[in-house]
């Protein structure tokens, strides 16, 4: 491909099973920096624009890829967060982490399936499937290779995870701007 971004842009992936918290800390991040950050969600992409099926092959891969490269090329930070299996978005996100000019980093919650169908009880999504239907897209583990991908657990509550990422970016919270 061509490199992307700048060298002043951040590219940050948050990856982990469903319900984990990869939404809600894209949006904390962005809260403490409100302004510059685009979130490309694999869910909104690939099931409310795209309508597809999950799977190799499948158009989300380059579309997420697309949007994560435009969003670089003018001056955005990129927040891209999914569930992102390595087996199908991999290579794609492969990449993006080596074409980009700027800071990157990898985030992967690995939570106990059980946490993560409690999380997924209290979301509006939680009356289109259950945990029957979660089991089946479950993985104990799907590290990126060589994404030097940093582990969050059940531990880690949203605001040290928010802290943590800010402060690996090189950033201070920001006061929200209208």
């Amino acid at each position: 491909m061509r490199m992307t971004g700048r060298a002043d842009t951040r590219l940050i992936l948050l990856r982990g099973n469903s319900a984990s918290g990869k939404s809600t800390l894209a949006r904390s991040i962005r809260a403490a920096r409100p302004r510059g950050i685009a979130i490309i969600g694999q869910d909104q992409l690939r099931r409310e624009i795209l309508h597809a099926h999950e799977g190799p092959g499948n158009p989300t891969i380059g579309y997420i890829e697309l949007s994560a490269r435009y969003a670089l090329d003018h001056g955005l930070h990129v927040i891209v967060e999914g569930i992102l299996y390595a087996h199908i978005y991999g290579a794609m996100l492969t990449r993006l982490l080596t074409d980009h000019r700027g800071l990157s980093r990898c985030y992967r919650y690995e939570l106990p399936f059980e946490e993560t169908a409690r999380r997924h009880a209290s979301k509006l999504q939680a009356v289109e499937y259950g945990p029957e239907t979660m089991r089946g897209w479950w993985r104990d583990s799907d590290p990126l290779p060589d994404a030097n991908e940093q582990v969050f657990d059940t531990d880690l509550l949203l605001a040290a995870a928010t802290a943590q990422v800010l402060a690996d970016c090189g950033w201070e919270a920001e006061p929200e701007h209208a």
